[in-house]
């Protein structure tokens, strides 16, 4: 996808919670598999994709997190640790906009699902560790927009704020982030170069991954 391709993706993706019974065409499945082998041997990374497990999203946490007709998810799987972390956002979130452009829906889901029910379908092997799930599927809806915190209290900048900046900051304005918070910071320094933190909070580093691979996306500028 090109530059302007990833901003309109961006725009249309939004959290989808409930899913019709529409099962998966096997070239889409394709299709995502050949994306997630790129992001494992990219990132380092054991991103499974699970079609038909109808048991983790069953359910009193499911049913708490307002799921339904949940059969399909990618198995975020990577290294322990934050790096790891870091990391399954960043390619989590380039297999959520691949399943975008591919007309299927998405939501990122850390807690509210079975665990052990996951992991009796994808594999977890010594020193790994899964962070949660991406459920995918056909959405009953196209879900709707998140609020977001004004740009300018998610950004540092010196001077007049680079047009290219700007693009960057509102594709990280539409990253998906645990309940919303919004719990980062990306720097633009008088050298030209971007940095991005995470700030306290839950799952921020999972979070921080996400907004680095919106940045770079819509402006091909790496975030460090």
């Amino acid at each position: 996808m090109d530059r302007q391709e990833i901003m309109e993706v961006i725009r249309a993706r939004h959290s989808v919670r409930s899913y019709t019974e529409k099962a998966i065409p096997e070239d889409i499945a394709q299709a995502l598999r050949q994306e997630l082998d790129q992001c494992n041997a990219e990132g380092g990374l054991h991103l499974q994709l699970v079609t038909g497990d109808e048991h983790a999203f069953e359910g009193a946490m499911a049913h708490y997190g307002h799921f339904s007709g949940v059969r399909n998810y990618v198995a975020l799987v990577g290294p322990a640790g934050a790096a790891g972390e870091e990391k399954l956002g960043y390619y989590g979130e380039r297999i959520a906009l691949t399943a975008q452009r591919l007309g299927l829906n998405s939501c990122w889901v850390a807690l509210t699902f079975s665990r052990g029910a996951a992991k009796r379908r994808c594999t977890v092997r010594e020193g790994e560790k899964l962070v949660g799930v991406l459920t995918l599927g056909y959405g009953v809806t196209q879900g709707t927009a998140h609020r977001s915190r004004p740009m300018e209290a998610l950004c540092e900048v010196r001077g007049a704020m680079p047009d290219w900046f700007r693009t960057g900051m509102e594709a990280a304005q539409l990253a998906p982030t645990a309940m919303n918070q919004q719990r980062f910071r990306i720097a633009l320094d008088e050298k030209g170069q971007v940095t991005a933190r995470s700030l306290s909070g839950f799952y921020t580093r999972v979070d921080l991954g996400i907004v680095r691979y919106h940045f770079e996306a819509a402006t091909g500028v790496k975030v460090r």
